[in-house]
């Protein structure tokens, strides 16, 4: 069965980029360790970011004037932007832009997936429509040793205890891997 997976990475202090919507800070912390990226993406059907996240992987990666990159990063799985403004494609990319109610595209991200999972990249605001909606399965923090002061929160929602349960804790090199259920409201 298809799940919903937000899986990221989070600095101590709860933050997924710095006040400039940036990543640096990620790229800085040994990555030795860390879960074989090729694995994470082979369970994933879809990916589902924002477009702050999609314009940051654009920019950084270089993947308008490199397009060719984006399928070494994301294969031939859909990702799906959810975003109120227009952004331009990587040439061969299959990106969907998507507005409004992550649960009015459900149904197109399930078809999308087929029986692989869809994983939520990134940002938190987005996770958290998913958590509101009731849709979120599974949150996974890769937590760095880093402080940061300011940024974009993790998951800017109220989710209390009894509404995640730890499954697992492992040491990841210099990174904390917590994976949570989300348990669903009855």
């Amino acid at each position: 069965m298809t799940r919903i997976i937000y899986y990221t990475a989070t600095t101590l202090s709860g933050f997924i980029a710095d006040e400039n919507n940036s990543l640096d800070w990620l790229f800085a912390v040994d990555q030795g360790g860390n879960d074989d990226p090729t694995e994470v993406m082979a369970g994933m059907g879809v990916l589902v970011e924002g477009s702050t996240t999609y314009q940051w992987v654009l920019d950084h990666d270089g993947l308008l004037e490199h397009p060719e990159r984006w399928a070494e990063f994301y294969g031939d799985r859909p990702t799906f932007v959810f975003t109120s403004r227009e952004l331009p494609t990587p040439e061969g990319a299959d990106v969907r832009f998507r507005s409004g109610s992550v649960a009015d595209v459900l149904p197109e991200l399930l078809r999308a997936a087929g029986d692989r999972d869809i994983w939520v990249v990134g940002g938190g605001d987005l996770a958290g429509q998913f958590a509101d909606a009731g849709l979120l399965d599974e949150i996974v923090l890769a937590v760095a040793p880093v402080a940061l002061l300011a940024g974009a929160p993790v998951l800017p929602r109220r989710l209390e205890s009894s509404a995640l349960t730890l499954e697992s804790v492992e040491q990841m090199g210099q990174f904390a891997k917590l994976v949570y259920s989300v348990v669903k409201a009855t």
